[in-house]
């Protein structure tokens, strides 16, 4: 008698780009990026070239603009956990286009001042944080758990190239034409977005709504945490992180890699002109070199986490990612060979910076249940970057204190604090396959076991 068959060997997953959805959900993305990312270089210049702004006025802009990440993130990530993050990406598309719309109307007929401009940059900047915590919970909504490390590779890439392009984009517009007409490509790229996005077919459900409820309806949430009030919400959200040791160790290593990385780059941007004496505009070169990296190391984030283990590629990137800004404290002078070597260094941590970026994304949405998704994103990116501030402040500190060279060094060699609290917790012990999640306990649960 013949024993049982052996199982059959599991599928392939099939190719991303074969999906429909998902190249709408890219290409969708892909435009919103490169409209946020030309908004940035747009807006400043902008005050600068049609408003006559100094300095003063100038940095305040770029703070308001930048409030919306401190101020919104959580609350941003309990909203999209109670509604479908394709229905916020769109409303955020159409919301972008119309205020930048109507700056670039307004700055043509002479009717924008810096106060309404203050305005339209919170605007936008509050708008980009709900649509950057919404399009990382619809990729979980949209694909299956063993194709996220491909979904972020390709999604992390066309953020990768807006970042690039984007502000080159933006600043030719304004030198070419003019700050307004800019303004409106900007919105332009947030009207493709909305189009692309809108073409998304694959019905999409909130955990713990009903799928039978069609989506332009508002449903009354089923479970008692989707009606909590928002405080209740973000508290959920903190719980949840906190009590992931996955997560916690990736709020760790995200906090202080944001606080050395903002005192580095701090430290960095004084040291570059002052001490190699480089121009502007090879400063800018150098910095550029970052861009190229990023795109390699979203192309390498789709087959080494899979081939290598999740826990080696996070280490062993961090540390050669981090460890290569080690270099630039050695260099001397602004000769040829000095400047090969930043577009190298910048170039090697550009690519192994974007590789961890990726696979701790991926990491972190495939141990979190779908109904955290947008709260776990949040409150990652809410303890990271809260950081940055201080650190910025650490960094000019220790220039000022211990000088250009020493404080580089000091601030450089603290970003290998990221790579060793990751090689102290579980994250360094993930293989292969990302783990599955353990849906969260419904509070009731909760109280019933504290």
């Amino acid at each position: 008698m013949c024993g049982p068959l052996p199982p059959l060997p599991p599928s392939p997953s099939p190719s991303l780009w074969r999906d429909t959805d998902f190249r709408r959900l890219w290409a969708g993305q892909t435009a919103s990026q490169l409209g946020e990312h030309t908004t940035l270089v747009v807006l400043p210049l902008f005050a600068v070239l049609t408003l006559d702004a100094g300095a003063g006025p100038l940095g305040a802009l770029r703070a308001v603009g930048q409030a919306p990440i401190l101020l919104l993130s959580l609350l941003a990530g309990a909203w999209v956990d109670r509604w479908r993050a394709r229905t916020v990406m769109v409303l955020t598309d159409a919301a972008r286009a119309v205020a930048l719309g109507a700056a670039a109307v307004a700055g043509l007929l002479g009717l924008l001042g810096l106060p309404a401009l203050f305005v339209v940059a919170f605007t936008v900047g509050a708008l980009s944080v709900l649509f950057d915590v919404a399009y990382q919970a619809s990729l979980v909504r949209m694909v299956r758990r063993d194709q996220l490390v491909r979904g972020n590779s390709a999604l992390e890439g066309s953020r990768s190239a807006a970042q690039i392009g984007g502000p080159a984009l933006g600043g030719a517009l304004v030198s070419l034409l003019s700050a307004p007409v800019a303004a409106a490509a900007g919105a332009l790229f947030f009207a493709v977005s909305f189009v692309s996005l809108r073409r998304i077919r694959r019905p999409e459900s909130v955990p713990g709504r009903p799928e039978s409820v069609p989506e332009r309806v508002a449903p009354v949430p089923e479970r008692p945490e989707l009606a909590a009030p928002v405080r209740g919400r973000i508290r959920e959200g903190l719980r949840f992180v906190a009590g992931n040791a996955w997560l916690r160790a990736v709020c760790l290593a995200s906090a202080a890699f944001q606080l050395s990385f903002a005192a580095t780059m701090t430290v960095y941007l004084l040291f570059l002109p002052r001490e190699l004496h480089l121009t502007g505009a090879t400063v800018g070169l150098a910095l550029a070199a970052t861009g190229p990296g990023a795109l390699l190391g979203s192309v390498l984030a789709a087959r080494l986490p899979g081939r290598l283990g999740h826990g080696v590629v996070l280490v062993s990137a961090a540390v050669l990612g981090n460890g290569a800004l080690l270099c630039v404290p050695a260099l001397h002078g602004s000769t040829t060979a000095t400047i090969l070597a930043l577009l190298a260094v910048n170039f090697v941590f550009g690519t192994f910076s974007q590789l961890v970026n990726v696979t701790v994304m991926s990491v972190r949405q495939a141990v979190t249940p779908d109904g955290m998704q947008g709260r776990a994103a949040a409150t990652i990116t809410f303890v990271g970057m809260g950081f940055t501030p201080l650190g910025s402040l650490l960094g000019g500190l220790l220039a000022q204190e211990w000088g250009l060279r020493t404080g580089l060094l000091v601030t450089a060699a603290g970003m290998m604090l990221s790579p060793v609290l990751m090689a102290a917790s579980p994250l360094a012990r993930l293989g292969r396959l990302l783990p599955v999640p353990r849906e969260e306990p419904r509070p009731t649960e909760r109280r019933g076991s504290e």
